[in-house]
């Protein structure tokens, strides 16, 4: 079991929810207690480290048009968006098996999710592109992240509420074709995130 606090934000623009995480990995590494912030994010397509060419058709400046950021980020993986409604989850803990730690993540998440009634599922035997918490085909959960010094920033993101348009105008994840679903368009109820937050916090304590 993870010993670690949960930190309930609120909405936090993507730039300094980083200099958040920095600032607790480095209490981390001085020996401190693993944290877990559970927060949203404005509007923002993040390009991870594997992120490649074409992965934001429509160019920069047309993102930006819609209102929505694009940033440049040092964790794995590839592109995703972010925004209101959707749950983002950065465990900033010491990490000493790195695939191990994303698994984790994964079941913690499947766990979560299946106290809405979902059923959820892995898709580890199809490479690293498939990372994330899938249901049937469709991907409700990434996850990526950065390890330095044995300490972990960056992690998950659940879709819970939010609008799915966004993600219909990137290749997410680095997928084509990818459909992606959320809480909301699975059970067919909205209204989720409030008391989702709270289930995802105690799965992810719980989380083996």
């Amino acid at each position: 079991m993870i010993t670690l606090a949960v930190e309930q934000l609120a909405t936090i623009p993507y730039t300094e929810a980083l200099e958040l995480q920095q600032r607790h990995r480095a209490r981390v590494q001085g020996g401190g207690d693993g944290v877990l912030l559970l927060l949203e994010h404005p509007p923002v397509y993040t390009r991870g480290r594997r992120t490649g060419p074409g992965e934001l058709p429509m160019g920069e400046d047309w993102y930006r048009a819609q209102g929505i950021e694009v940033v440049d980020t040092d964790r794995g993986g590839r592109v995703t968006y972010h925004g209101p409604g959707q749950l983002v989850g950065y465990p900033i803990v010491a990490v000493e098996d790195v695939l191990s730690f994303v698994r984790r993540m994964e079941r913690a998440i499947m766990a979560a999710v299946a106290d809405f009634g979902i059923d959820a599922r892995v898709r580890t035997d199809e490479g690293s592109d498939y990372t994330g918490v899938w249901v049937e085909d469709r991907k409700i959960a990434s996850i990526g992240i950065h390890v330095q010094k044995g300490v972990s920033t960056h992690g998950f993101a659940v879709n819970v509420d939010n609008d799915l348009q966004p993600f219909e105008w990137v290749v997410p994840c680095g997928l084509q074709g990818v459909q992606m679903t959320s809480v909301c368009r699975e059970t067919g109820r909205g209204g989720n995130l409030a008391r989702f937050r709270e289930v995802m916090a105690q799965r992810f304590v719980e989380s083996r």
